[in-house]
């Protein structure tokens, strides 16, 4: 029978996939970062609170129970928490840790904390904060709790998985509720931050990850998503100093004193509180202001006051911009190209392109490495097929500067990439260049030869293993017993269509007696369409086809 109660591994696991995942994600979720301040922190915030949480779970016993890594997380959070958003996480730890408490006991099931700790968590993150909007991650902690709830009869992969896409969902509704996003044109920040967590306890569950878009401002451009350069956000706060402190010894009555004298003197003002510590009661303090003396000056006459921290956020601009510069790219243009073979690094070489192999596979890390190697203002990358469109596009974005622009072309072939470097003009306008090498490569239909290592059905009928295969695209069209009638078979199918050039790649196992089938062919076939054949040496594919 399977044990109701949760295995407390549960959440270390899903407290440290957590931290992981946002510290993945905070370039994306700094950018996202324009309430109720453009300060770019949001993400950095959150990654320093949830492995704060993380990490005070290291230092419990390996048979730490359910409540007490509960409270440890919520501690550590407490504790470790930065910005308005570093607390407000906080509070969703704190709820879960109140939960387990709660229900520790044969009623402590992953099910019932999830809807109680979310519920609690919700409240408590509301109450915190002076002034709560609709679009923030308070909406979306709420939308949590209002899932949980209603799917709590749901196994526990399903209720994660539903808490997940529910909240999703609610995230691409942000701008509808809040203006400043809208007018920036992103999600909230702290939201797309909450979501990272959701799908780490989603992966911790089932093993498998969620893929989420990423999430860049869809009115601007450039890489700066959400706070271009210049722009300003008219319902941001106009105040010039982040002040967060630790209170300790304070009466809870006296707490509403000290909210109004802040909301008097500032915004974006968040309190809560943390009965666990041991010495009475402490406050985690956040202010945005002018007078951080008096904000801190406020703490000291209702307790002690530690852990001060103030910032302003002009020198923090300043030193983000200062880091951000790069020095002045030395050359105007590149095109990294991702080949296989030996005849292929060479053949793309010649044609003016920086070559990367990818013989043995293709990482994003490697690509970003050889675009930010080529040292140029603009940088044309064909990838081949090498990468999936989501890693290309995550890659661009990280690479991409004040100083460097990036355009992806979407490549599936490596004879599709040769036909875009034969119209490339490096004496051209960048984006005029792109787009003729971008209509070529579109404009050549391509193919292949592979053998078929397993039986299964085709378009073009059963295939056996050892049987050769012909594609166009990534549809099996032809079925031969040997390479010779394959690929003759795959011309000319591809020519029906007509076509004036073919170009053909060859890889390292194709049978010679394939490419002289070719020619002749064509010789006798197709007379007066040009043929061009390269040993490129690829893996993988025997031949790729390609005509123009």
């Amino acid at each position: 029978m399977i044990a109701r109660t949760m295995n407390p591994q549960v959440l270390r696991d899903w407290a440290r996939a957590s931290a992981e995942n946002l510290e993945a994600l905070r370039g994306e979720i700094n950018d996202l970062n324009v309430f109720p301040i453009p300060d770019s922190d949001t993400g950095s915030n959150m990654v320093f609170t949830m492995t704060a949480a993380a990490d005070a779970t290291d230092a419990l016993p390996q048979d730490a129970g359910v409540a007490d890594v509960a409270r440890a997380m919520a501690d550590g959070a407490v504790a470790g928490a930065r910005g308005n958003s570093g607390i407000i996480l906080s509070q969703v730890l704190v709820g879960l840790a109140d939960a387990a408490e709660l229900l520790d006991g044969p009623e402590l099931t992953f099910k019932n904390l999830v809807a109680s700790g979310l519920r609690l968590g919700s409240l408590a993150a509301t109450r915190a904060v002076s002034e709560p909007q609709e679009g923030t991650v308070l909406t979306l902690i709420k939308v949590a709790a209002t899932a949980a709830a209603d799917h709590e009869s749901d196994t526990a992969s399903d209720l994660a998985r539903a808490i997940a896409d529910e909240c999703a969902d609610a995230l691409e509704r942000t701008p509808d509720q809040l203006p400043v996003l809208a007018s920036a044109g992103v999600v909230d920040a702290g939201g797309r931050g909450f979501l990272a967590l959701l799908d780490a306890m989603v992966s911790v569950l089932t093993g498998v990850s969620n893929r989420r878009r990423r999430y860049r401002g869809f009115l601007t451009g450039g890489g700066q998503a959400g706070h271009p350069e210049g722009e300003t956000c008219s319902d941001g706060s106009d105040m010039d100093f982040e002040v967060m402190y630790q209170l300790h010894g304070a009466v809870g009555e006296r707490i509403a004193d000290l909210r109004r004298f802040l909301d008097d003197v500032g915004d974006a003002v968040v309190i809560v509180g943390d009965s666990s510590s041991g010495d009475g009661e402490r406050f985690s303090v956040h202010v945005h202001t002018c007078d951080p003396g008096a904000a801190v000056e406020a703490g000291v006459t209702l307790g002690r006051v530690s852990d001060i921290r103030i910032s302003c956020f002009a020198l923090d601009a300043i030193r983000a911009h200062v880091d951000s510069v790069e020095p002045p790219p030395r050359y105007k243009r590149a095109v990294v190209a991702v080949v296989t073979g030996d005849g292929a690094a060479e053949l793309f070489a010649e044609a003016g392109a920086t070559v990367l192999r990818a013989d043995d596979g293709l990482t994003a890390e490697q690509l970003a490495d050889t675009i930010r190697g080529t040292d140029s203002a603009h940088v044309v990358v064909m990838a081949n097929g090498a990468l999936a469109s989501q890693e290309l596009v995550t890659v661009a974005t990280e690479v991409r500067s004040p100083q460097r622009s990036i355009v992806t072309l979407p490549t599936s072939s490596m004879v599709q990439c040769l036909a875009a470097l034969a119209v490339h003009d490096p004496g051209e306008q960048a984006d005029a260049d792109a787009y003729a090498m971008a209509e070529a490569a579109a404009g050549t239909r391509w193919g292949s030869l592979q053998l078929a290592d397993q039986k299964m059905m085709t378009l073009a009928g059963m295939c056996d293993v050892g049987d050769v295969l012909g594609l166009i695209g990534s549809d099996v069209l032809v079925v031969a017993p040997d390479q010779t009638a394959a690929a003759t078979a795959l011309v000319d199918l591809m020519l029906a269509t007509g076509g004036e050039m073919v170009t053909v790649l060859a890889g390292g196992e194709v049978d010679p007696a394939a490419l002289d089938a070719i020619t002749e062919q064509m010789r006798r076939s197709h007379p007066g369409i040009e043929l061009a054949v390269y040993e490129t040496g690829q893996c993988g594919d025997l031949i790729e086809v390609g005509v123009e």
